[in-house]
């Protein structure tokens, strides 16, 4: 798409609940990576009216109130509706979370993680292996909606195609969810084997959205650039789209996608001086949300996607990615060359984690039933997002 030329809108409109999404652009919750600061960076260039949601909670951290837990659920506050995505492998579990997100006015919505791929969340029965066990996966969407109900929280369910190309779930958990009462379904069009490799098979999205009827379908994977998202949706028929790896170090991607749906002209893309901006805004809601020292560790890990593609020297790149003050950084941003333009070419397309497809790591016995309604020992013992 032409920077500067507008485009003739193609967004679907989007309806989670009672919160109207426009544009339909989800962010989607990345563990390490969606705090409070960088879903504040996101709205700052998108819709304050599309969706930011944070970071992975697992249900039985939330409960006991684990510290860090209880850390990674702050919300900016102008942030609405704030989104929570939590995990669990255990109905009860789910409902007790769900329960003190209403009582205690947490949050106003709630999405559940039935895709993560990581081998230590699959091997205890929880994330993409989840949705295998099918009596098990509707009883926990079941118990977060019955637990969400009185408060008119909108629950939404993400997951994956399948565990592997034998074992594919997704159209299952699909109409088991919208059964169940979900408001919303996510899909992530790769199988928890394929991880992040390759590339996600959109066709699944549109076979998804023949299959679930009743309530929006959004798409997920590989969308890179604004017009990824327009094609996702003219190929698939989606109501909306998630966007994840593709924003790394590129939140200006947010305002690209607003311009793109409602066919206002699209932003350029930013200078180096520019991109350095946004680093020290960064640095700055960071500082605000966990302190100077800790805010610059955690920014160090955002460095290499901000830079891809502009002509940095080796030596600054290494100083950046260990900066431990503002004013470290602020003298790191001044010896950029602020005129370098945006290389499209070269900072676009794939990035953050991609890797090997690789067999997935399941517990004893997994797939012999795929109505054993059991829920899988252990598997809810971390307090973090994976």
């Amino acid at each position: 798409m032409v920077a500067g030329s507008p485009s003739t809108p193609t967004g679907p409109s989007l309806k989670i609940g009672r919160y109207a999404v426009d544009p339909a652009v989800v962010l989607a919750p990345m563990a390490g990576i969606t705090d409070v600061a960088f879903r504040q960076l996101c709205r700052e260039f998108g819709s304050p009216t599309s969706l930011y949601v944070c970071e992975m909670i697992t249900a039985r951290a939330l409960v006991e109130r684990d510290s860090k837990t209880m850390e990674m659920i702050t919300f900016g506050p102008t942030e609405h509706p704030r989104s929570l995505q939590l995990y669990s492998v255990d109905p009860h579990n789910m409902a007790e979370a769900v329960r003190m997100v209403v009582a205690e006015d947490l949050a106003d919505h709630v999405d559940m993680n039935f895709g993560c791929p990581v081998p230590k969340v699959t091997r205890k029965g929880g994330g993409a292996a989840l949705p295998f066990k099918r009596r098990l996966f509707g009883e926990i969407v079941a118990a977060a909606v019955r637990a969400a109900e009185p408060a008119g929280i909108p629950v939404t369910v993400k997951f994956r195609v399948g565990i592997d190309d034998e074992h594919i779930t997704y159209l299952d958990a699909g109409r088991i969810a919208e059964a169940e009462g979900a408001q919303a379904v996510a899909l992530h069009a790769r199988t928890a084997a394929q991880r992040y490799s390759g590339q996600a098979d959109w066709s699944r999205i549109a076979r998804l959205k023949e299959a679930v009827t009743g309530i929006p379908v959004l798409g997920n994977g590989d969308i890179f650039c604004a017009d990824d998202a327009l094609r996702m949706v003219a190929e698939t028929g989606c109501d909306g789209v998630v966007v994840g790896r593709g924003c790394l170090g590129r939140p200006w991607l947010f305002g690209e996608l607003h311009a793109a749906f409602t066919g206002t002209p699209m932003p350029e893309g930013p200078t180096l001086g520019a991109v350095g901006r946004i680093l020290r805004r960064h640095a700055e809601l960071l500082t605000a949300h966990i302190g100077e020292q800790k805010g610059l560790r955690e920014l160090r890990k955002h460095m290499a996607w901000y830079l891809r593609g502009f002509p940095v020297g080796s030596q600054i790149r290494r100083s950046l990615a260990m900066v431990s003050t503002l004013a470290e950084l602020d003298d790191l941003i001044g010896q950029l060359d602020h005129t370098a333009p945006y290389p499209p070419e070269a900072a676009e397309g794939p990035r953050g984690r991609q890797g090997s497809p690789g067999r997935v790591v399941l517990p004893e016995g997994w797939l012999d039933d795929p109505d054993d309604a059991a829920v899988p020992a252990g598997a809810e013992l971390m307090h973090s997002g994976g």
